[in-house]
């Protein structure tokens, strides 16, 4: 498979589900869902220029500190975060992490498709029999890539429907999905960036972007913190790579 890859016999998509495959990753448990990487970081533009490389994630880190900003938190969580966590561990048994939480969880698969059954009802009965409140729901790409950047303790990958399932970014059955705090909006159909003109506009684009040149050059260095060498070890620790 490795080598068909390379060979570009066929594509990143075909080659990451492969791989989640192959990792034990699969859409019958939500606990090891299949993981798929943000790959672009412009979700404000009008057009979506795929030519430009600053359009896209730097796939070489972690989630958690592709904002350089959240690097030196993440850092320093790690080197003192018995103290910083104020983390109860007195039999020392838990090894240091730069991450309490993780890329990839079941309560993240049914934030992401909330709008979709069985994952809707999955996701009340995880909430105690309602929906979350609003501001937490999905209810904006920007918006969510936003406070990406802003948080470092939130490192929520994508799943695979991101690059082929335009349904599940609508509120096709109607949902009561509360009102947002601040604008009073109602949490409808996800919002989408402005280069996206429908949700299908969305997935094909975003596919495209996903079989770039770019994203064909530096994905596998995104394949070696999520599958291969900088899982764990000193790599780990010097990709601020680590998790709980």
């Amino acid at each position: 498979v490795f080598q068909k890859w390379v060979n570009r016999e066929i594509s990143n998509f075909d080659y990451l589900i492969q791989l989640n495959t192959m990792a034990g990753r699969t859409y019958n448990d939500l606990a090891q869902y299949p993981v798929f990487p943000w790959i672009l970081r412009d979700y404000t533009s009008e057009e979506l220029d795929l030519n430009n490389p600053a359009v896209f994630r730097d796939l070489s880190k972690p989630i958690g500190v592709v904002n350089e900003k959240n690097a030196k938190t993440v850092k320093e969580k790690y080197i003192s975060f018995f103290r910083y966590e104020n983390f109860e561990d007195p039999l020392g048994m838990i090894d240091k992490f730069h991450y309490g939480t993780h890329y990839s969880n079941a309560a993240g698969v049914m934030h992401y498709l909330i709008r979709v059954e069985p994952f809707t009802t999955l996701h009340i009965q995880l909430q105690s029999g309602r929906f979350d409140c609003a501001d937490r729901q999905f209810h904006s790409i920007p918006a969510t890539w936003q406070a990406l950047m802003d948080n470092p303790n939130d490192v929520k990958e994508l799943i695979p429907e991101f690059f082929y399932f335009p349904e599940f970014l609508e509120n096709q059955n109607g949902f009561n999905l509360g009102q947002l705090q601040m604008s009073k909006e109602m949490v409808n159909d996800v919002v989408l960036p402005k280069w996206a003109h429908s949700p299908e506009d969305f997935i094909y684009k975003h596919r495209k972007a996903l079989e770039s040149e770019y994203v064909s050059a530096h994905l596998h260095e995104w394949i070696d913190l999520i599958f291969g060498y900088k899982q764990r070890g000193p790599a780990a620790v010097e990709a601020l790579n680590v998790f709980y």
